[in-house]
């Protein structure tokens, strides 16, 4: 598909129609006056009358739709997972499928390593681009807030706009994301936390029951999440690869910053297993490759989502990235944090 300028200008004006809003946490929605900004993360969202699924149904929201959001409210109706409901224009819509996002355009980096530069993005969605024998530019992969990519040069695309060059690891190829819409991750967040406490005395406790993650230090929790574990899988098929996450002692076997997930196919479908830039990975299970990592699909911390994994808001899956060992710096330490599901 060629496309001509009206298009191509809707599609590079994606995650920039709306006000500079700082991030806030679910908990304080409101700070001198201003205001969460939510991206609607389902096909379809519906807006309550009230904070309440029992309530009318007023109208609903749909996938990549951007929501203000006045206030947090925690539901007396529930659901018991996650009683948390926003309200927004015209009623309230729960909050398990709304990302809480920003919209912050970032300043051109030129020059690159042959490394490349690992990358995050900080608008509610980027449409990044496949350039087609012939010089075409095509629509390819939805980028989403806080997806983290590698990034390797700069490059002037149509209309005289500058794009980044991604390389993609499941798909051995590139394609091409609007530059100001990335950030780079600095050094800083990269490097390891609480070097003081020995890596043995460091321990990861997740339950399945509770959809928690908690973090120990010598035997006591410092940090406690909500998560979302594998969905069980009932199908007697044995060629059906299981979703719930396997419970016993496991430890964080290797660590990466972005990971493509799926199979590496171009999807329409918003709930498709396709999940390019998924950040802060920690592998903890070798044979089906279950880690801990942050998402961006779902916001529904609580009850079980995943295929296998352990989902966390991308800022708490960092945490843990940085704080669990194997470091991200191997020369520190190969010891490995002990992860016990059950």
């Amino acid at each position: 598909m060629i496309m001509d300028r009206r298009n191509f200008l809707k599609h590079m004006a994606v995650g920039m129609s709306v006000n500079l809003l700082p991030r806030l946490g679910i908990k304080d929605a409101k700070t001198e006056g201003q205001y969460l900004l939510g991206r609607v993360a389902i096909n379809s969202l519906s807006v309550h009358s009230q904070p309440s699924e029992y309530s009318t149904i007023k109208f609903q929201r749909f996938f990549n739709d951007l929501l203000h959001i006045y206030d947090v409210v925690e539901s007396p109706d529930g659901p018991g997972y996650n009683p948390i409901w926003y309200r927004v224009w015209g009623g309230y819509v729960h909050s398990g499928y709304v990302q809480g996002v920003e919209n912050r355009l970032n300043p051109l980096i030129r020059d690159f390593p042959s490394t490349g530069i690992l990358m995050e993005l900080t608008v509610p969605y980027s449409i990044s681009y496949r350039i087609r024998q012939g010089g075409n530019w095509d629509p390819f992969y939805t980028l989403f807030y806080s997806s983290t990519h590698w990034v390797f040069d700069l490059v002037e695309g149509p209309l005289g706009r500058y794009y980044y060059k991604i390389y993609d690891g499941l798909l051995t190829a590139s394609y091409y994301v609007f530059a100001e819409h990335m950030r780079k991750v600095d050094e800083n967040e990269l490097t390891p936390i609480h070097l003081d406490i020995s890596p043995e005395n460091k321990k990861i406790e997740i339950s399945i029951d509770h959809q928690s993650l908690r973090a120990l230090e010598y035997g006591k929790v410092i940090k406690d999440f909500y998560v979302s574990t594998g969905k069980v899988n009932t199908s007697v098929n044995p060629d059906i690869i299981p979703t719930d996450t396997p419970k016993g002692d496991h430890i964080i076997r290797s660590k990466l910053p972005s990971v493509h997930m799926g199979d590496g196919t171009l999807r329409s479908d918003a709930e498709a297993y396709e999940l390019p830039g998924v950040p802060w990975v920690s592998y903890f299970e070798p044979t089906t490759g279950v880690a801990i990592h942050g998402t961006y699909w779902h916001n529904n911390y609580g009850t079980v989502m995943s295929h296998g994994c352990i989902n966390m808001l991308p800022e708490d899956a960092k945490w843990i990235y940085r704080w669990s060992t194997p470091y991200p710096d191997p020369t520190i330490t190969d010891s490995h944090t002990q992860v016990l599901v059950y």
